[in-house]
């Protein structure tokens, strides 16, 4: 009975294992037959172009693998002094309306000059000027011998002027010696819209029709060489770079080289924001300029300072003009909060003109500075 049952089991166990061993084999064998029937189609089908093909290198690409990119048409600087003058007019600026409420009110006693020297000191003006210009407009108010607010208008928009000085050279200098291209070192310390600057100064030239060549000399800030870059493809105008942390004056030496071989009218080289009170990067600025200057004669300093900061803005233009020689002053963020009075104090600090002003957001927000139009956009 023992032996009956014990041959039973035996049996089944046997059945049991033949089972599943041809389960195993036909999925074994129906996995090879479609790999087979993949790798046949494989061998069938065509070559694409651009599909590899063993044994040969990677095809290069063509001017048909992407579509050309267009570049923008800048808008023209004239344009943009009517729209930023409009701009600065509406901005919040207390210089203009404040002396026009005073001086619009009649006769003006010791406590209204007082209050017409404190409007001028808030915004940003500098005492110097401030007490040039109360003098003045007391001298001219006596001798009109009237208090209209027209007349105050008009001898306040006369002297405004004059401080701000319409006779300044404010063109860019980009005539570059022997053929080669001007050179453009743009200096500034942190967060003042230097590289955005430097990106908006040339849609100004390629919108006046010249060729230009961009150097991302800023190799601290990750972000920075991608961002003049992306400027520069807007407009078609080639940017130099080099690694992160890289020799920023090396840089500078290639964009200007670059520059002289592709015909180039100018070289925008955009630096590093750095505080002025760091000595180190400061003497880094020099060698910068020096290394570029083995190659061709830098033709503008423009250094970039942000219109909100007010006198600090004066300082940092101070320590920045002993090392680089500044030629022209770049104000960003003048519409806003900004109170305009930094247009005169840093022009007298300098003894150099405001040469660009920045009066928003937008890549065309940027427009040759000029006299007559700020003044009577403060006064409008």
């Amino acid at each position: 009975m023992d032996l009956t049952f014990l041959f039973i089991v035996l049996v089944s166990a046997v059945v049991v294992v033949g089972g599943v061993a041809g389960a195993v084999a036909l999925i074994v064998t129906q996995s090879r037959r479609q790999i087979g029937t993949r790798d046949q189609q494989a061998i069938d089908a065509p070559v694409k172009q651009g599909d590899l093909v063993e044994g040969e290198p990677p095809r290069a690409p063509t001017a048909t693998d992407e579509s050309p990119v267009t570049a923008e048409v800048p808008e023209a600087p004239r344009g943009r002094l009517v729209r930023l003058r409009e701009r600065l007019a509406r901005s919040q600026s207390s210089l203009g309306r404040g002396l026009l409420n005073l001086l619009g009110a009649g006769t003006l006693d010791e406590d209204q000059w007082e209050a017409i020297e404190d409007t001028l000191l808030a915004a940003d003006v500098g005492v110097g000027p401030t007490t040039e210009l109360v003098d003045k407009l007391r001298l001219h108010l006596a001798a009109d011998g009237t208090n209209s607010p027209e007349s105050a208008r008009s001898i306040l928009r006369d002297e405004l002027i004059a401080m701000v000085d319409p006779t300044l050279d404010r063109s860019l200098n980009i005539a570059g010696a022997d053929g080669k291209p001007g050179v453009v070192l743009v200096v500034g310390v942190n967060g003042t819209g230097k590289t955005t600057s430097v990106g908006r100064i040339a849609r100004v030239l390629v919108a006046d029709g010249h060729k230009v060549v961009l150097g991302a000399a800023d190799t601290f800030r990750a972000a920075a060489a991608d961002q003049l870059q992306t400027w520069g493809e807007r407009v078609g105008a080639l940017t130099v770079r080099g690694p992160e942390g890289g020799d920023p004056a090396s840089v500078g030496f290639d964009a200007v080289k670059q520059g002289i071989e592709d015909g180039a009218d100018v070289v925008l080289v955009d630096t590093a924001g750095r505080l002025h009170t760091k000595s180190g990067l400061m003497d880094e600025l020099g060698k910068i300029k020096r290394v570029i200057e083995k190659q061709a004669t830098i033709t503008e300093v423009l250094l970039v300072i942000d219109a909100t900061t007010g006198q600090n803005g004066l300082a940092q233009a101070r320590v920045f003009s002993e090392v680089t020689d500044v030629t022209g002053i770049v104000l960003t963020k003048l519409d806003g909060t900004a109170k305009g009075g930094i247009v005169i104090a840093v022009q007298r600090e300098l003894r150099v003109p405001v040469k660009f002003v920045g009066l928003g957001e937008g890549p065309d927000d940027l427009a040759p500075f000029d006299a007559v139009e700020f003044v009577d956009a403060l006064l409008s």
